[in-house]
């Protein structure tokens, strides 16, 4: 693939439309986007130097690049104003760092998420995965996108505010910058418990999700949570002949895969009683474009019922994405005597995931087949997600995006899971959390070819910008 240079100009964007819901002038926005525009060609660069670093946070990778990335992501912080930087961690974690500037007296505390950990690489790429790669307005590479553009997005508003505010900060700014995400972030609660008092803020923006497509932007405002049992089942105390005793015995594994069978009704819905589910979707979610994403093979019904969305984001799914069994190569004429799978449940918004464990192991045990004898063993847990929509940071925030893209944001779900979200509301109840990000729908973030749109990080790296203005000017109007 032919590289451009990372040097060019921001990308073409649209004006800002309407500034409408922000208490700010038309003066002031020009002079953060054009902040932003000025100093974006080095933004880039800065992407790029830390894409080169294979901060893999895996156990099975050398970790002394994780250590090297959360050094480089220091210095950006250092270089962008925060004048309270270090890298730090708890017993047994990975790096993390933490950035400081304090606002005026009485001005609002805004926390700044991202992570500098990534994902193997895997295989299947066209180019290296820890050199960067320009295509026209893509910049490729492992972390391109997830999240180490998060973190140059953050950097880059956090350098438009210093350029157009000067030394006075219309808000106090702390940045955190995890360096064990993609690990299931084991120590992000006692890290939090540990920095609680520098980490309690008004607002946090989560920089890991993505838009709803280039050029449209979005507002994570739900995520579903997670649930995950293994199920074991047995039906002999040892293993025996097939030809023997086939026939009056049905081999464990047959009987498993009965018991998971109960776990979706005949139009593929989750059939477990007193799980919370929901219709609502505020976007619609084309069937052709899910299939082409997903790679659905022609002729493959999708399950469930309802709009698109609401099965993705507001109600709750179901996957078996283990199973302990004897491989083909491997069988023989027995008949099995136990069997087990790992099945991940993904709850919906509203959905206490205590009470979705205790609803799947009750189904489970309540639906075994032919009297086996059926064991659960619970797992790991997330808590899902619902942003308040009247918090008045979530309209500064829509309010920002749209100066920033020129159209409105979208509302929308993630099916997946942020655990940490409910770490950061033990943290700090009553702040707002907004969960943002630089990804598309082509990102492929965790796969090969990974990427980021250079455009969507510029109007990213705006919109937060404007965001921090806006959020510290509301609180000087209501004072």
């Amino acid at each position: 693939m032919p590289s451009d240079s990372p040097t060019q100009p921001v990308p073409d964007r649209p004006a800002p439309s309407s500034l409408e819901g922000l208490p700010l002038t038309r003066q002031s926005v020009d002079r953060l986007r054009a902040a932003v525009d000025d100093a974006f060609g080095s933004l880039v660069g800065e992407l790029e130097a830390l894409v080169r670093i294979p901060s893999v946070s895996a156990p099975a990778f050398e970790q002394e690049h994780v250590e090297r990335s959360a050094a480089a992501v220091a210095d950006l912080l250092r270089d962008a104003g925060l004048t309270q930087v270090r890298v730090t961690r708890v017993p047994g974690g990975r790096p993390a760092v933490l950035g400081h500037r304090a606002g005026p007296d009485g001005a609002p505390h805004v926390l700044l998420y991202a992570h500098h950990d990534v994902q193997p690489p895997g295989e299947g790429w066209s180019t290296e995965p820890f050199e960067p790669h320009r295509v026209g307005e893509r910049l490729f590479g492992r972390g391109a996108a997830d999240d180490k553009a998060g973190v140059v997005a953050h950097v880059g508003a956090l350098r438009a505010i210093g350029a157009t505010y000067g030394e006075e900060w219309p808000v106090s700014v702390t940045v955190f910058v995890e360096g064990e995400e993609e690990i299931g972030s084991p120590t992000f609660a006692p890290f939090l418990r540990a920095h609680a008092e520098e980490l309690a803020a008004d607002v946090v923006v989560v920089a890991d999700s993505t838009n709803w497509k280039v050029g449209i932007p979005a507002l994570t405002t739900s995520l579903r949570g997670l649930v995950d049992v293994e199920v074991q089942v047995d039906v002999l105390d040892h293993a025996v002949h097939s030809g023997m005793f086939g026939g009056p015995v049905l081999d464990a594994l047959t009987l498993l895969s009965r018991l998971v069978a109960t776990l979706h009704d005949d139009d593929g819905a989750v059939a477990i009683a007193g799980l919370v589910t929901s219709d609502e979707a505020d976007v619609d979610y084309p069937e052709a474009e899910l299939r082409a994403e997903a790679g659905v093979l022609d002729g493959v019904r999708l399950a469930g019922r309802g709009a698109l969305a609401a099965r993705l984001w507001r109600q709750p799914a179901l996957a078996v994405i283990g199973i302990d069994a004897p491989s083909i190569a491997h069988s023989s004429n027995t008949i099995r005597h136990t069997a087990r799978a790992k099945l991940s449940l993904r709850v919906a918004p509203g959905q206490d995931p205590v009470a979705a464990e205790e609803a799947l192991t009750a189904h489970l045990l309540g639906n075994a087949p032919f009297g086996a004898r059926v064991s659960v063993t619970p797992g790991e847990r997330g808590t899902a997600f619902l942003a308040p929509g009247d918090a008045p940071a979530m309209a500064l925030a829509r309010a920002a995006f749209e100066a920033a893209w020129g159209v409105r944001p979208v509302d929308t779900g993630v099916g997946g899971s942020i655990p940490f979200i409910a770490d950061l509301l033990d943290l700090a109840p009553e702040a707002t959390i907004l969960i943002t990000g630089v990804e598309d729908p082509d990102s492929r973030a965790h796969g090969a070819d990974e990427s980021v749109h250079l455009g969507e990080l510029a109007r990213a790296t705006t919109a937060e910008a404007i965001l921090l203005a806006a959020i510290g000017a509301a609180s000087d109007r209501s004072d």
